[in-house]
């Protein structure tokens, strides 16, 4: 069953289409989905539909690739990624190396996040003030952000 609607999908193609003048990568992590249930192994609820996701969307543009990496099998490269836990999506392209990520099922207000984020990384551009950009071209060191997404 698809996620995105035929007229959602038609709608980001055109914005991907006329926004996109670089590449993007969405490299995914997830586990296998399995039919069966071991006691006391974690489990993801929300990993099938995020892939699901992901995928229906990296379809709406040539210029989006979709990378998917087994978490639990592919540990090392997973914690390299500085990813702890799934489902976990970075976006890379030209100039980011995949700083910005999304953890869990980037749905409902999430999913806007995540489009802005992937015209930002795939147009080299965003839409930061010029005064934010010269203030954050200063920084001397490495900073740390982490945005969480409610609803409420």
């Amino acid at each position: 069953m698809a996620l995105l609607r035929d007229e959602d999908a038609a709608k980001l193609r055109e914005i991907f289409e006329e926004r996109l003048t670089g590449d993007v990568t969405l490299v995914h992590y997830t586990q296998q989905e399995s039919r069966l249930v071991v006691p006391n192994a974690s489990q993801c609820p929300s990993c099938k539909d995020a892939r699901t996701l992901l995928e229906e969307l990296s379809a709406t543009s040539d210029r989006i690739e979709l990378e998917v990496h087994d978490f639990a099998a592919e540990l090392d490269g997973a914690q390299a990624a500085g990813v702890d836990k799934i489902p976990a999506t970075l976006i890379k392209g030209e100039l980011t190396d995949g700083r910005v990520r999304f953890f869990g099922l980037p749905s409902g207000y999430e999913f806007a996040s995540l489009i802005e984020d992937i015209i930002d990384v795939g147009g080299g551009s965003s839409d930061l003030a010029a005064e934010t950009v010269e203030a954050l071209s200063g920084l001397q060191k490495d900073v740390h952000i982490q945005v969480f997404v409610t609803p409420t």
